[in-house]
């Protein structure tokens, strides 16, 4: 079975500059995602070591591994595709559901903040596409093995986990949340958006 990878950052480390620093960027991207990546991978290769020997005692253990490495790794893959160095609005189709659920843009804005804001300790705000009822629904994501909506599909990610943050903005959580939106790549979350409507 294939090894899950690393991607590479689509952006010079420096490209988000000066709303988040490249040195945080390298080692947010470099060592914090790589982690995940490498505990995914090893989890998994337990669980196949598991079902060759058919010991399935560890197999709860395994699981929430692959689902805390799992989750990580994704949710950071998204999060870096979702920045970009020139930031702007949503706009098409995204925009029109935006404006329609929430009243305004900056409602959403204001409410994906407030959930990066306060969500208690470290995790993510999401912007999600729930399929079933077609609705966009803003999520706050504590720990984020166990705390998404089944089935919704993530537009845009908020990493609130201090290393995401702590070298340039230190505690001050709600000033990297407000700087933030000046890099959200809103071509990418459009694109993640007219897939899940698909």
């Amino acid at each position: 079975m294939e090894e899950y990878k690393l991607p590479a950052l689509p952006y010079a480390p420096d490209a988000l500059e000066p709303h988040i620093d490249a040195r945080t960027v390298s080692i947010h991207h470099d060592k914090h995602h790589a982690a995940y990546v490498t505990g995914l991978n090893g989890a998994l290769a337990k669980l196949e070591e598991a079902r060759k020997k058919g010991d399935f005692a560890d197999v709860q253990h395994l699981s929430r591994l692959v689902a805390f490495h799992g989750s990580g790794h994704l949710l950071h893959t998204l999060y870096f595709a979702n920045l970009g160095p020139k930031g702007g609005e949503p706009s098409g189709a995204l925009s029109e559901a935006i404006t329609g659920q929430f009243g305004s843009v900056d409602n959403m804005k204001g409410q994906l903040t407030a959930a990066c804001n306060s969500a208690a300790g470290s995790g993510w705000g999401m912007l999600a596409c729930e399929p079933v009822g077609g609705r966009l629904l803003v999520i706050q994501v504590e720990k984020h093995e166990n705390q998404i909506v089944v089935g919704a599909i993530p537009l845009l990610v908020i990493d609130v986990w201090e290393h995401a943050y702590y070298l340039k903005y230190q505690n001050l959580r709600a000033d990297y949340v407000k700087a933030i939106w000046n890099v959200i790549n809103w071509k990418e979350v459009e694109k993640r958006f007219n897939a899940a409507r698909k």
